[in-house]
């Protein structure tokens, strides 16, 4: 009788086209994972696909999915649910807006919380589920070290992600013990593209404070390895964040700028 193969990891990945998301499908198809990835736009879906299979020779499934639809949510959560497993889930789709809270808009913000915030929480749970059943899983969130503290005057961004970090952490306190991992992925500045893509002037952002996708990734999948529940990559943010966390808050607002230079209630 031939020995039976093992099973074949399979990976999920969200916003999977492009920067932080791209890299993960990148470095779990060359670590020999199968993916299912999720995104928005089709064409660039089919594209990405089928460049990791020429390259790594692992299935790779498309789901076009926007995930701060309902209609998004559900048809991501029903491949969760069925069809071959899934091992691990990589929460990374998210967008920041261009322009202070005293500017936006009811809709563009609901968005940003639909996005950055319930698609987390409904496909985590959506995840987590089967893993428990099967006793082994992971999920990682794509957070940011934004979330650590409000160091972006007028922007909802870092409280949607510093929902992200506190949602993972709780949820990991109570799905470890079922054998699954629940981990808030939380970089700096990193090269993705995302801030040119909807415009936000990084000029005046130094060069070593930006990230590689590929640094990110690794210090990420390193991090869950040893069973963080948060990964923080790079020592230069593992200071700032610990001087977020414990530096008092009326030091902090001196050093808090509007990065996008135009929140002042007052103009306009």
């Amino acid at each position: 009788m031939s020995e039976q193969a093992p099973a074949e990891r399979r990976a999920l990945v969200t916003g999977a086209t492009s920067g932080i998301g791209a890299e993960f499908a990148r470095r779990l198809a060359a670590d020999g994972w199968a993916l299912v990835l999720v995104a928005r736009d089709a064409a660039r879906l089919a594209e990405a696909a089928a460049g990791l299979t020429d390259r790594y020779g692992h299935p790779v499934e498309v789901l076009p999915a926007d995930l701060s639809t309902d209609d998004g949510c559900a048809a991501v959560e029903a491949r969760l649910a069925d069809g071959s497993p899934v091992e691990l889930l990589v929460n990374n789709a998210g967008i920041s807006l261009n322009q202070p809270f005293l500017r936006s808009s009811v809709a563009e913000e609901e968005r940003l919380l639909r996005l950055n915030v319930h698609a987390v929480l409904r496909l985590t749970l959506a995840a987590v589920g089967p893993m428990i059943r099967r006793g082994h899983g992971a999920v990682i969130n794509v957070s940011s070290v934004a979330g650590f503290a409000p160091v972006m005057p007028g922007s909802t961004y870092p409280a949607s992600k510093a929902w992200v970090t506190a949602f993972s952490e709780s949820v990991d306190l109570s799905t470890r013990r079922g054998g699954v991992r629940v981990m808030a992925l939380c970089p700096g500045y990193t090269r993705t593209g995302a801030h040119e893509r909807v415009g936000i002037d990084t000029s005046g952002t130094p060069g070593f404070l930006w990230l590689q996708p590929a640094q990110v990734v690794d210090e990420a999948l390193r991090d869950l390895r040893k069973g963080r529940s948060v990964s923080v990559p790079s020592g230069r943010y593992k200071l700032a964040v610990a001087g977020m966390r414990y530096a008092p808050r009326s030091l902090l607002r001196r050093f808090t700028r509007d990065t996008r230079g135009r929140d002042d209630p007052r103009s306009g």
